[in-house]
């Protein structure tokens, strides 16, 4: 049941994220250019949650914002599940207490996240793929989300201890005779 409620949570914030997102990062914005907060999001619940409950809000996430913005239905949904998978591969393999290692985690997870999407995209719309431009966009994408790493770093730590203490502990029961 604690589960199902942080789960609740993590959906609404997830829909505060998205205005967050369109309203105030619309006027933050460099060269034109946004943070892809979903993505920081994404992988969070990935490193601090454990993998079937990660997987299961980044993909209701994902068409959640498919539907918000009128994409392609499955395609966000599909790169914010496998973000959360290969979050929890990083879980296991590498320290999410470094600053250094949460940063390049960003980094990857941004990089591929959009050069999966911008493929999908010019495929299934048929768009002329602009290879300059999406590069730009993708080198200034990632430098946001850095910096947004790296000013949140002590709070996302502390609040993703929280969550791992909730889904990380043995609930033993213990039987008297």
């Amino acid at each position: 049941m604690k589960k199902f409620l942080i789960g609740i949570c993590m959906y609404i914030f997830f829909i505060f994220l998205y205005f967050l997102q369109s309203d105030f990062f619309s006027w933050f914005t460099i060269a034109g250019v946004s943070p892809n907060i979903f993505i920081i999001f994404i992988l969070f619940l990935g490193l601090f949650t454990d993998n079937k409950f990660s997987v299961i809000i980044a993909i209701l996430s994902g068409v959640t914002l498919d539907l918000a913005l009128g994409r392609v239905l499955g395609i966000t949904g599909l790169l914010f599940g496998l973000i959360a998978i290969i979050a929890g591969y990083f879980d296991k393999n590498f320290s999410k207490e470094n600053k250094f290692t949460l940063v390049i985690m960003v980094v990857v997870m941004t990089i591929a996240t959009e050069v999966v999407n911008y493929f999908l995209n010019v495929l299934i719309q048929e768009i002329p793929a602009e290879i300059g431009a999406f590069v730009k966009i993708l080198a200034i994408e990632t430098l946001y989300n850095v910096m947004l790493t790296i000013i949140l770093y002590k709070l996302m730590l502390k609040l993703g201890m929280l969550l791992e203490r909730q889904f990380r502990q043995k609930n033993i029961l213990t039987r008297y005779f």
